[in-house]
């Protein structure tokens, strides 16, 4: 994803992209790998089915108690790889990226349990175009652009955790459209959006509030002739790009709108 953001390539998930997740877990003990196994059963019963209202479901929460019997394999990598070990607990303590793969079978018969079932149509690519104004300085968000670098990797891990095919567009498209901060609510963006790799534009607006010391952020999404709008504010941009996520693909998946 992180490739197709800054390439401009439409991304594409695989089968098995959609059974899979990712989790940050401190070392390699079986107390925190059975934690991590429940963050990403939630996140992978998301993914498949499209809908984000089974986060924080009470009903998840029995299935999430034996998520060991949904996993098919798991791997870490270590997030301070090529940094050495001070001693025994710093080992311990070592924060690593957990990725667990899961039974689709039983993935899907849970879903159904859940009354749901996987979301077998197309995934639509989403395009975002997204103006930042932070603090004095305004800009959009591109692909390769020099500003923002850690929002597009926030984003990129965002997007693949919901299962969405995203892509940004490129700083020289941004300029020959004449798109600002100021002039890209009015803009047409289908256009662009198709040029840069993808079929939905998703419109957002993120704005640092110096008084809450968090993030305001808007979104705005045509899905078959409907606008849908929601926000968010006062958070990081991690959350901020949580939310875009969340709401496009309960908007595409048929599961209503965002709140």
């Amino acid at each position: 994803m992180l490739l197709a953001l800054a390439s401009g390539a439409a991304p594409a998930f695989a089968s098995s992209d959609l059974y899979q997740a990712k989790t940050i877990v401190t070392g390699q003990r079986e107390e925190t790998r059975a934690s991590g196994f429940s963050r990403c059963l939630e996140d992978v019963l998301v993914k498949v089915s499209g809908d984000p209202a089974l986060i924080d479901d009470p009903k998840v929460v029995p299935l999430m108690a034996n998520a060991r019997e949904f996993v098919s394999g798991y791997h870490y990598r270590d997030r301070l790889e090529g940094l050495p070990i001070h001693d025994e607990q710093g080992s311990r303590d070592r924060p690593h990226d957990l990725t667990v793969d899961f039974v689709p079978q039983k993935v899907d018969a849970a879903l159904r349990v859940l009354s749901r079932e996987p979301w077998a149509a197309p995934r639509p690519t989403i395009v975002m175009f997204l103006a930042v104004s932070n603090d004095a300085t305004t800009y959009l968000l591109a692909r390769d652009g020099r500003r923002g670098i850690d929002q597009r990797e926030a984003l990129a891990a965002t997007a693949w955790q919901m299962g969405l095919p995203l892509a940004l567009p490129g700083e020289v498209a941004l300029a020959r459209a004449g798109l600002t901060f100021e002039t890209l609510p009015a803009a047409d963006l289908e256009p662009l959006a198709a040029a840069s790799g993808g079929s939905l534009p998703l419109l957002g607006r993120l704005v640092w509030n110096k008084g809450t010391l968090g993030w305001v952020a808007d979104w705005r999404l045509v899905w078959h002739g409907k606008t849908y709008r929601w926000s968010i504010k006062n958070v990081n941009f991690d959350d901020a790009f949580r939310s875009a996520m969340r709401g496009s693909l309960q908007i595409v998946s048929g599961h209503g709108a965002p709140n």
